[in-house]
């Protein structure tokens, strides 16, 4: 009994400082030091919760800007099955998907010519990724002006203006804070 007295002291001292007040305060800090991102960065759009700036939100809509495949099962973008491909570069189902990504963009985009970015036609390890490159954003462009009826020039100034630069050199866009930015033009 002497022994076991210390050890549930000690037990009961760790579980209450790791268990409860360390949680509690950083928790505390995070909400005061980072609140929006410390509540999942959502995307707040007329006063509702439309999803998160943190991970992909997947839509088909041709009026909004398309992010990187998703193979989460059972539906795009569930990020509780986060997961990349496992299929090697010389399998023909990742070939064939590919060409059916390439052929929906070539479908949906009929007046582009450039070359498609490649992170428009492969996923991201996780498939959860909310982040395209800035080639990927104006490549979309010109279908997006069109069916908008908003100037193309409009729109790249838009694109521009969200560009964020990656410390590796890399300039990406968060397809995210763009459908919303288009939301709010009313167009």
């Amino acid at each position: 009994m002497s022994m076991l007295r210390p050890l549930l002291v000690s037990f009961s001292a760790l579980t209450l400082t790791t268990g409860v007040i360390y949680p509690v305060l950083v928790t505390g800090l995070a909400r005061g030091i980072f609140p929006r991102q410390s509540q999942g960065s959502l995307a707040v759009i007329d006063g509702q919760r439309r999803g998160s700036h943190l991970i992909a939100q997947a839509t088909e809509d041709p009026r909004f800007f398309w992010g990187r495949p998703s193979l989460t099962a059972p539906f795009p973008t569930h990020a509780a099955a986060s997961a990349g491909s496992t299929l090697a570069a010389s399998n023909p189902a990742l070939r064939e998907a590919v060409v059916r990504r390439i052929q929906a963009l070539q479908t949906s985009n009929p007046d582009q010519r450039a070359a498609i970015p490649q992170d428009l036609i492969t996923a991201s390890a996780s498939g959860l990724d909310p982040h395209i490159s800035l080639e990927a954003a104006r490549w979309q462009v010109p279908r997006i002006a069109r069916l908008r009826s908003i100037p193309a020039s409009e729109l790249l100034a838009m694109v521009e203006s969200h560009a964020q630069h990656a410390p590796i050199g890399t300039t990406f866009v968060t397809v995210v804070d763009l459908n919303v930015a288009l939301l709010s033009t009313g167009k």
